[in-house]
């Protein structure tokens, strides 16, 4: 049985970073006993120390890519609700703008904006804070453009694929599966949702880049499961930074409250 050092260095054996994308769901699962907390909890033990981390969450939407050069990103509870506890939760991680110029330069003149006009969402606090719990790597957030339909994202992902080989580790947080509207408190999950998140899975499993980039093709399942595109999006990310030698692998693979696929996925 590997030890948790052996299975870092496995992770991290080909001198690139793991990219992650994480179904995060209710923000409660950072400071709650549950699934998938404890799935975070344990993955993070394994997963190599990077230079940085560039995380996109679903939770920043923007007119125009920015990413947030920060050098103290302060921890953003924007959220409304819920109990004392949430609020009071701090991921005092520092920023990275040392890496900012590199990663812009990385895409055409203009398309990523420098901003301090952010900090870490709740997207991104809730997942890191179980992944890297000492706070201490630094860590860029980048947004999403409201004008870019799902092919513009998917190409504008794949041009940061380069930094997993800088000592950069990509992670995206979102669901596939995400329709507040439907709910469902009485435990069961819809069979709509099932049909989605296995045809996600599927595409996944077979690099299947137009599948992922038009889910129409997944039918009526589709307009329910990503009801709007914020959390979908992050995906995208993640699959188009994957490497032909990459390994994937599932984890948190169940819903919550029927209408909410927690799937995730690394590639190593």
């Amino acid at each position: 049985m590997n030890t948790s050092a052996e299975k870092s260095q496995t992770l991290g054996s080909a001198g690139r970073m793991p990219a992650l994308f994480l179904g995060h769901g209710n923000p409660m699962n950072a400071i709650t006993e549950n699934p998938y907390r404890d799935a975070w909890l344990a993955l993070g033990k394994t997963l190599p120390r990077p230079k940085a981390i560039l995380c996109i969450s679903a939770h920043w939407q923007t007119n125009g890519t920015q990413l947030c050069v920060a050098e103290h990103p302060e921890t953003i509870h924007d959220f409304g609700g819920f109990p004392p506890q949430l609020f009071a939760q701090q991921y005092p991680a520092p920023g990275a703008p040392q890496y900012a110029e590199s990663i812009c330069n990385l895409l055409p003149t203009g398309t990523i904006t420098p901003t301090l006009n952010w900090g870490l969402d709740h997207g991104a606090w809730t997942i890191l804070q179980s992944l890297f719990p000492a706070a201490d790597i630094p860590v860029l957030q980048l947004s999403l453009d409201t004008k870019l339909d799902f092919a513009a994202h998917f190409t504008l992902a794949t041009q940061l694929a380069s930094l997993r080989e800088q000592g950069i580790m990509i992670i995206g947080s979102g669901n596939i599966v995400h329709n507040l509207s439907q709910l469902n408190f009485q435990g069961g999950t819809y069979d709509w949702a099932v049909t989605f998140d296995n045809y996600i899975k599927v595409a996944l499993e077979t690099n299947d880049d137009e599948a992922l980039i038009e889910i129409v093709r997944a039918g009526d399942s589709s307009k329910l499961s990503v009801p709007t595109i914020e959390h979908y999006l992050p995906l995208l990310y993640i699959a188009a930074v994957r490497h032909a030698s990459d390994q994937m692998r599932f984890f948190n693979e169940t819903f919550d409250l029927g209408a909410l696929s927690m799937r995730s996925v690394i590639y190593h």
